[in-house]
């Protein structure tokens, strides 16, 4: 203590601490705004049920990407290139996913983390994280596309708009991360099913000769029966996939730990929310498939005949024609 400073001098002052910082330190202390991002995910937090966080997780695979790849695969290699292709990446994507879904949700962490832990370093996650995060812009930027298109088809709205609106819409839905994002999937997820089943079956029960048609379609070129390049062809572009396993791993992570619920919720859980996305892929690569061959029965020409708003649009209308 300096010589001759006055009583409590050695208290340190007073910080003044301004509305705006106390906000910043408040939303910077709200854990819902950030769910743990590239960190240990607390075990405080985990504190959703087994079949909330794998439902959660599956809300992610519906994006409609996976009918355009369906539908553009099979008018490229046809129909049984195109079947076989997503059997052999679908089993190769499960059995893959199933050991990092598990090491993640065991360990509380993200693929960022998860990497890094499994000895691949600093410059290892950086890579990883990388690449998952180049394949959810694309795949974001995919999706706005295909939305915006639809906006335009069924409501007339601007493209340019439709672009903007789809971007912006999605902010608010994540500010709060899993905890806003497992009540939203509850609440929208009956929808969801409807509007993606409903017109597939109004599409086989109108017109019922589509079915066999489909099954022996040789696509566009004319790849009748099995073709060697036409599988591994299909098949080099469904592999790509497989990265959406670090965004199941982003959801999977929240699982209570192990020892606090049965062994068999929580592997049911697991295989569910991690590995089990695959499953639904397999049926809207299916729906794609089905879809863009029906458009193509329908007169659209094969460029148009892969877009998701050209396949619901038939397909819609098959409902609302007499």
């Amino acid at each position: 203590m300096r010589i001759g400073a006055p009583a409590g001098s050695a208290r340190l002052a007073r910080q003044r601490i301004t509305r705006q910082r106390r906000e910043y330190n408040r939303w910077v202390a709200n854990q819902t705004l950030e769910d743990y991002a590239l960190r240990f995910t607390a075990k405080s937090a985990r504190k959703w049920t087994p079949l909330r966080v794998a439902n959660t997780a599956l809300g992610a695979v519906s994006f409609l990407a996976l009918e355009a790849i369906g539908g553009t695969i099979t008018l490229a290699y046809g129909f049984q290139n195109s079947i076989l292709a997503i059997a052999f990446v679908s089993v190769m994507i499960f059995v893959i996913s199933i050991p990092i879904c598990a090491h993640a949700a065991r360990a509380g962490v993200d693929i960022d983390l998860l990497t890094r832990g499994a000895g691949f370093g600093y410059i290892g996650s950086t890579i990883t994280s990388l690449i998952y995060a180049s394949f959810t812009f694309i795949f974001f930027g995919i999706e706005a596309v295909i939305l915006a298109s639809m906006l335009q088809h069924f409501f007339g709205v601007p493209e340019w708009l439709g672009y903007i609106l789809c971007a912006v819409v999605v902010v608010p839905l994540v500010t709060h991360g899993i905890t806003f994002i497992s009540r939203f999937q509850l609440w929208t997820q009956p929808v969801w099913f409807i509007l993606n089943l409903v017109p597939i079956v109004a599409v086989l029960v109108t017109h019922p000769d589509w079915l066999p048609g489909w099954t022996r379609f040789a696509g566009v070129s004319g790849h009748a029966g099995f073709d060697l390049a036409g599988f591994g062809a299909a098949a080099s572009i469904l592999f790509a996939m497989i990265t959406q396993t670090a965004e199941q791993v982003d959801f999977i992570r929240f699982l209570p730990p192990r020892g606090t619920i049965g062994g068999r919720r929580w592997w049911t859980a697991l295989l569910l929310g991690g590995p089990g996305w695959i499953a639904i892929d397999v049926i809207k690569l299916l729906a794609g498939s089905l879809l863009a061959y029906a458009a193509l029965q329908s007169g659209i020409v094969s460029d148009e005949a892969v877009q998701p708003a050209a396949m619901y649009r038939l397909a819609f209308g098959t409902i609302a024609s007499p």
